[in-house]
């Protein structure tokens, strides 16, 4: 098909293929509008001078118009009954037949878990207000913000794909955007539930031998670094001269903790094969990323006497170091303003400066023995908290991929255009026939070397005749389409965060234990009888054929 521009001067002759529904389709802007489209050439001087002159149409338009030709003739063809042979007829039977036969699979599976679903909540329903659900949804807030995700998931997954609107079929774009939101939820439940077999059925074939390599591991920090660190710390850590009495407090507080943390640890050594065997079956049925939140939940868990002593340590040389610091405010004659957030000028007394003095040298010597034991265990409780927040980014990604988008790139790239090019092929009018054959793009145009591309553009601006091009258009990349997704789940993360942990470390004050990285949204719960959900995800299966 072609479409003709005229001028004065030229006629330029555009040879393009029709949009077709699940093949291609044209767009004017790139796919990630931050970046630009690199042209494959140098733009020649006839786009320049179309621009200067008055535009016969707008190229949003035109490409709309474009893309809308093909909907309209789809639709058109609906409404017609077309002639076709028995054997076609045949195997359409078969093919609505198998599918049927899906589709009633599909239903029947999922309507299952929303028996199962609906049971869980109203039996949660009861005990929501009670003192151990509100303990164990704080415990196990990661775990239960991802089963929310993956119930609300499996619950709307159906409404998605069935929903559809007029616009999705008035133009091949809008189709295709449509057809990739109406993908994502079960693209994403598919690849979640595939990666949780995958690691499920690893854990299951290996329960024992992951057991004991981590309580190996547990005792291994336990014994070989913590208590071992303690120890030492007790001593004279790398040549530096402590306060012992401090020490001893400090160290016989911090191992008498990781004691009685051991002890317990023991007793529910025992039971620990069971948890592996539950979190291997809560990705196989679940996906991967539930096992993932029930890691970091349980990490922070079996690590509450190392947060606790980092907690204590933490507050005595915050208070350390907030009152040296008003003690040498109190030596500089200033005070601090909390009304007006500044310091201003105060005049002590001499029993205050007495004061101070007495209580600034005991606190400025006790100063490196709390600092030595409180470096030891900030590190290992910012060692814990970076491991928690690796696993954390990493379901957030999980949840972000659009699979659907990657795998129709990697199989169909023509559907994600980003941006349109010219191939100018000839610059007389007898060249053009022997291209408008072709009727699609070929590669071996696309591949053409910029020496017979400025012969071509040289040929074009001699004088006046016929130019003939081609309308091509640049693919996305896979980055460029994932890239999107990627900065949502990150949007939230403050660029100055690592200023804040760095001060807060500093300081003493606390420090985020996570990064707030985006998760998809929750939607409400709804309840529909089994035989209304079980036709409705009949239908969406069907939807799609």
């Amino acid at each position: 098909m072609g479409g003709n521009f005229l001028s004065l001067m030229f006629t330029y002759v555009i040879i393009y293929e029709q949009p077709t529904f699940g093949v291609h389709h044209f767009s004017f802007i790139s796919w990630n509008s931050s970046q630009q489209v690199e042209t494959p050439f140098k733009r020649p001087k006839w786009i320049d001078e179309l621009h200067q002159k008055q535009p016969l149409s707008d190229l949003d338009t035109v490409f709309l118009a474009l893309n809308s030709a093909t909907a309209a003739k789809i639709f058109f063809e609906k409404h017609t009954v077309p002639k076709s042979s028995y054997q076609f007829r045949a195997i359409s039977m078969l093919s609505a037949m198998i599918w049927h036969a899906l589709a009633m699979f599909v239903a029947s599976f999922f309507t299952l878990f929303y028996i199962i679903l609906q049971f869980c909540y109203r039996l949660l329903s009861y005990g929501s207000e009670s003192f151990v659900y509100m303990m164990l949804t704080k415990i196990f807030i990661h775990t239960w913000k991802n089963v929310r995700i993956r119930i609300c998931q499996i619950l709307y997954w159906p409404i998605f794909l069935k929903s559809s609107s007029f616009r999705s079929e008035s133009s091949v774009e809008y189709a295709h955007k449509a057809a990739l939101a109406k993908h994502s939820i079960w693209s994403s439940i598919v690849v979640d539930v595939l990666l949780g077999n995958i690691v499920g059925l690893t854990l299951l074939v290996h329960a024992e031998v992951v057991c004991l390599w981590v309580l190996h591991l547990a005792g291994d920090i336990t014994n070989s670094l913590l208590r071992s660190g303690c120890v030492w710390l007790m001593g004279v850590p790398a040549g530096f001269k402590l306060n012992t009495e401090l020490a001893e407090i400090l160290g016989m507080m911090s191992l008498n903790a990781i004691q009685i943390w051991s002890t317990l640890w023991f007793f529910m050594g025992s039971l620990f094969q069971y948890f592996i065997e539950g979190l291997a079956l809560s990705g196989i049925i679940l996906g991967v990323t539930i096992p993932a939140a029930l890691c970091i939940d349980l990490l922070k868990l079996g690590t509450l006497h190392l947060s606790a002593l980092h907690w204590l340590i933490s507050l005595l040389y915050s208070l350390q170091i907030q009152a040296l610091a008003s003690l040498w405010r109190l030596f500089r004659g200033r005070k601090w303003n909390p009304l007006r957030q500044r310091l201003d000028s105060y005049d002590y007394s001499v029993g205050q400066h007495v004061v101070g003095s007495l209580l600034f040298t005991p606190l400025l010597l006790l100063l490196p023995t709390t600092s030595v034991f409180y470096i030891f265990f900030t590190i290992m409780n910012a060692t814990i908290r970076c491991v928690c927040i690796i696993i954390e980014i990493t379901i957030s990604i999980l949840h972000a991929t659009p699979y659907a988008e990657i795998f129709l790139r990697m199989v169909r790239p023509r559907r994600f255009p980003s941006g349109i090019w010219f191939k100018i092929i000839s610059g007389q009018s007898s060249n053009m026939p022997a291209y408008a054959e072709h009727g699609i793009l070929n590669e071996r145009y696309s591949q053409s070397n910029s020496q017979e591309r400025r012969k071509t553009d040289h040929k074009n601006n001699e004088g006046p005749g016929t130019v003939v091009s081609i309308l091509c258009s640049n693919f996305a990349s896979i980055g460029q389409i994932v890239l999107p997704h990627y900065k949502k789940v990150f949007h939230e993360v403050s660029l100055t965060s690592g200023a804040t942990s760095a001060y807060g470390v500093l300081s003493g004050r606390s420090i985020p234990s996570s990064l707030q990285t985006g998760l998809p949204s929750t939607l409400p719960w709804f309840y529909i009888s089994f035989r209304e959900y079980w036709r409705l995800c009949h239908n969406s299966v069907l939807a799609c054929r």
